[in-house]
């Protein structure tokens, strides 16, 4: 009897041994896959104006759901408040950001007039 039970404990250590050495593999796995650098083409076909005209359609749409959130909740409609103060907070941020990214390309712009040949 005592031999029987110290025979289920060395089995269960071992499937538990077993079951570390599974999870440990794959956890290797995860890492190997994880520490492959990624390939980036190096070449593209989108032109700064797509990437410009891309950006501004989505701060649109940011701040087109923003407001209709907003009026919805202004009818009655069952929308709650959180969601309405989030949508217009990130047509705000959208907004500010793309505000920001004008500047910066407009003083850019600016020192290259200015620069002297």
């Amino acid at each position: 009897m005592i031999r029987s039970s110290y025979e289920n404990s060395v089995a269960a250590l071992l499937n538990q041994i077993q079951s570390n050495r599974e999870r440990l593999d794959d956890l290797r796995l995860e890492d190997a896959k994880a520490s492959e650098p990624t390939r980036v083409n190096e070449t593209s076909d989108t032109s700064f104006s797509e990437v410009a005209k891309n950006a501004l359609n989505e701060v649109i749409a940011v701040q087109e759901k923003g407001m209709a959130l907003r009026e919805a909740y202004d009818r009655g409609e069952d929308v709650p408040l959180t969601s309405v103060v989030l949508a217009m907070q990130r047509s705000s941020l959208a907004f500010e950001s793309t505000l920001q990214v004008r500047n910066k390309v407009l003083k850019a712009y600016e020192d290259i007039l200015n620069m002297p040949i």
